[in-house]
């Protein structure tokens, strides 16, 4: 009695003939006769994954759970060991996976195995490769897909990482404020300095306005040197007194040197009376 069957692209039929391996069956219709043979199973030729969490510690005593993907394929020369040689190819994968990581990771502490997925993942693909080839499964790759330390490590790792980036934005802080403090102090030197220039030349400008009075005064008949001096401070004495009598919110007070204001303005006129 013959039946129909059919075998899906990618794959391959195994089947036997009174229990014993007797051909492949390819894609499509196929037939086998019934009781002789019998279609056992079915080969997958399309990339597979698997997907892999170990549990093991660091050299510095850190439990850590490493998420192994691992992507194979069934060699199309070698379905027959394939098929016959492992009952469960993922067990065997994920003992193999476990074996690596569990020797690799314990060498490493935990900054390093961070920085060393790409070495720990071609180990893994290494050695699987070594092995499941004869079984006629090809290792296509093998990833590291993830590194999670306990959370109370990782909250650690935040502080620490934390008290380093506050470290260094508190040496830009200081950094900023020093530039800013000198060239505050520069401007300030530079202020002062035009401002001694502004004084000096004031004060020269006033001499030399002085020098001109007095020797102006000169030319009158009768006029000493001290009565013309006597004469220009009377008038700076006038125009202070104008100034700050002329300001809003003036709150200085003259107070005369003499007993008698009016004696000494008195007098200050009359000396202005007799140059004229």
């Amino acid at each position: 009695m013959f039946c129909p069957f059919t075998i899906s692209t990618s794959e391959a039929g195994v089947i036997e003939r009174f229990g014993k391996y007797n051909r492949l069956a390819q894609p499509g219709l196929g037939f086998i006769c019934i009781p002789v043979d019998a279609l056992v199973g079915r080969v997958s030729f399309r990339v597979q994954q698997l997907d892999v969490r170990v549990e093991t510690k660091t050299l510095d005593n850190v439990f850590i759970t490493a998420a192994v993907s691992v992507q194979y394929q069934v060699l199309r020369e070698n379905v027959y060991d394939a098929f016959y040689a492992l009952s469960n190819p993922t067990r065997q994968i994920t003992a193999h996976i476990y074996d690596v990581m569990r020797s690799e990771l314990p060498t490493l502490e935990l900054d390093e195995a961070f920085e060393a997925k790409e070495d720990l993942a071609l180990a893994v693909k290494n050695a699987l490769s070594k092995t499941m080839t004869s079984y006629g499964y090809q290792i296509l790759q093998a990833l590291i897909t993830d590194l999670d330390p306990d959370q109370r490590v990782k909250n650690a790792m935040n502080e620490i990482n934390s008290s380093k980036r506050l470290k260094f934005a508190v040496a830009e802080q200081a950094e900023g404020r020093k530039i800013l403090a000198v060239k505050a102090a520069e401007a300030e030197a530079e202020a002062k300095y035009l401002s001694g220039v502004g004084v000096a030349k004031q004060r020269g400008a006033i001499v030399d306005g002085l020098k001109s009075s007095v020797l102006g005064f000169q030319d009158l008949a009768g006029t000493s040197h001290k009565e013309v001096m006597d004469l220009v401070l009377l008038t700076q004495y006038f125009d202070c007194i104008r100034d700050v009598g002329s300001s809003k919110h003036c709150k200085t007070l003259f107070i005369p040197k003499s007993k008698s204001t009016g004696d000494e303005i008195r007098n200050s006129l009359l000396q202005v009376d007799s140059v004229r």
